[in-house]
């Protein structure tokens, strides 16, 4: 019974592609681009082994290997990074009682730009479509405190993001965090927030306490999917013919959010971020 179903021998296609060739397409992949280019195309990889681009796509498909993506990393060189990380992460994930966990940054330089022509709306197979030319209205520097238990931000826009700007932004967090509270605020290693006349300021108001993240770990600072949300949702395929009006724009999104918002939820332990990075040095490290 088995003979009867079963296939009978060279039936079927003949395998065009020897396992030892398709082994070199990978190898010349891994080991990097190829000269006078930054990464290998399907066309490149044809024409240098003689074979058709469908056949090396099969290949570096069933490699998992897409040499034309690429991605950013960096390496923090923080002496303290470990320390900082689990102080971090553990404000995220077991949060002290009596107190509320800010996520602080400011996002700097947010441009009013004011397209030259109004958009044009979206249609059937038709994209909405902007000018690609601007005019420069000016800028603001938008101050955002994310409140980890609560989901919601607090926000004040400067135009300017010197360490004065940062102090009235600290005062406006305190007087809208209630005093029976303490403040634990989570921030980077700018250089606004340890001038002198910071540190003074927090030193001076005992309920503030600061966790600065390891450096070049910017996404260990909750605060930052705020900022991405609100570039990708209003600011960057906005018009703004000045900066009052792109401020009134960032407040009124922020009142939205605020009344939908949710808590910020940490899923990764210290112990699983730091086996992770491990991981990366390990692959990684001996490049650098």
């Amino acid at each position: 019974m088995a003979s009867v179903l079963g296939d009978a021998p060279g039936r079927g296609r003949p395998r065009q592609i020897r396992d030892s060739l398709a082994a070199k397409i990978v190898d010349a992949v891994l080991k990097g681009p190829p000269k006078n280019a930054t990464q290998w195309s399907l066309r490149a990889l044809a024409e240098r082994y003689g074979i058709a681009a469908s056949s090396v796509q099969r290949i570096l498909r069933a490699h998992n290997l897409k040499p034309h993506r690429w991605g950013t990393f960096k390496f923090s060189k923080d002496p303290d990074f470990a320390p900082k990380l689990r102080d971090v992460v553990g404000l995220y994930m077991n949060p002290p009682t009596n107190a509320v966990v800010l996520s602080v940054d400011e996002k700097s330089g947010t441009q009013a730009l004011e397209r030259t022509a109004p958009m044009l709306p979206i249609r059937p197979d038709l994209p909405a479509r902007q000018t690609h030319d601007y005019r420069r209205n000016g800028t603001t520097t938008l101050f955002a405190a994310l409140n980890t238990l609560s989901g919601k931000v607090l926000q004040n826009c400067q135009p300017r993001h010197t360490h004065v700007e940062f102090i009235e932004f600290l005062k406006h967090i305190d007087r809208n965090v209630p005093k029976r509270l303490e403040v634990h605020i989570i921030m980077d290693n700018y250089a606004t927030h340890k001038h002198a006349a910071t540190r003074a300021w927090l030193h001076a108001r005992p309920r503030f306490h600061v966790h600065f993240t390891p450096t070049s770990s910017s996404w260990l600072n909750a605060v930052e999917r705020f900022f991405s949300e609100i570039t990708t949702k209003r600011i960057r395929r906005g018009s703004f013919p000045s900066v009052p009006r792109l401020i009134k724009a960032i407040d009124s999104f922020v009142e939205e959010y605020n009344a939908n918002a949710k808590p910020f939820v940490w899923t990764k332990s210290a112990k699983k971020i730091l086996h992770k990075i491990k991981k990366c040095h390990a692959i990684y490290g001996t490049l650098h």
